[in-house]
């Protein structure tokens, strides 16, 4: 008698044959940003547990370097912080069917960049046509 565990890959292997090879792609998109979230977490978790106390140091060159690495290291929390909000987003869009659409245009976005950056949401069209005129705003 096959187990429940052994049903729900068969079930699953079954699924992928009636997917097209665009929603096999996204379904392997959003394994990775599973994975991704799962690793940004956990290193997060040890790096705030290793994150260095605020001490006063008799010697103030001491103090600015301790001070300095904790800043950076705030720092750095801060970006994976932001990159896990796009990620978590990426993955509602999965769920709820509008992943992989230009939100400046409606077109689709190619699974080439998808792959690249799955983060993304627009194409890579528009994302020129922003990025060439933030550089005439002077951003």
């Amino acid at each position: 008698m096959a187990s429940r565990k052994d049903k729900a890959a068969t079930k699953s292997k079954n699924s992928k044959k009636d997917m097209s090879p665009r929603q096999i792609a996204l379904l392997e998109i959003k394994e990775d940003l599973m994975k991704q979230k799962e690793s940004i977490l956990s290193e997060a978790e040890a790096a705030m547990n290793a994150l260095p106390e605020q001490t006063v140091f008799p010697d103030l060159g001491d103090q600015a370097s301790a001070e300095m690495d904790r800043s950076f290291m705030l720092r750095l929390r801060g970006r994976e912080q932001r990159l896990l909000k796009k990620i978590e987003e990426a993955i509602d869009r999965i769920d709820a069917g509008s992943f992989g659409i230009c939100e400046v245009c409606g077109e689709q976005i190619g699974i080439k960049r998808l792959k690249a950056r799955p983060v993304t949401t627009m194409c890579i069209t528009c994302k020129i046509e922003q990025e060439e005129e933030e550089k005439l705003q002077g951003h």
